[in-house]
């Protein structure tokens, strides 16, 4: 199991998911600072980390001051360093943001549950 070295920020996502691997792939070529990105499957929890589960339910990303954000507000937070940040930024819009957060936690949330039923 592999450990994150420290870095000034922290993604963690599931690599067996193909729509986040295609998603952190993007990132990786068009981030313009330095973050290091942790496939939760591949990962051992350190104390002061939420739970496997709790990783894989929701993408989860520490930033330098420490903080977590989770969800919606830690994609929006990663693509702020590339070019394409203004179209999430968008998705922070006071009338946007309550229907996009909804919909990737329904997405999360099925995405998840199908995670569970595929190990059982």
């Amino acid at each position: 199991m592999s450990r994150a070295p420290s870095c000034e920020e922290t993604l963690y996502y599931d690599g067996a998911c193909p729509l986040c691997s295609k998603e952190i792939t993007k990132l990786q070529q068009l981030k313009s600072k330095p973050i290091q990105f942790v496939d939760i499957n591949a990962h051992e929890t350190n104390a002061g980390e939420p739970s496997t589960a709790d990783l894989l339910r929701r993408l989860h990303l520490k930033t330098g001051q420490g903080e977590w954000l989770v969800g919606l507000d830690a994609n929006i937070y990663v693509w702020r360093n590339t070019p394409y940040y203004w179209c999430w930024r968008m998705l922070k819009f006071p009338l946007i943001y309550p229907l996009a957060s909804w919909a990737y936690e329904l997405w999360a949330k099925r995405r998840y549950e199908k995670i569970k039923s595929a190990k059982t």
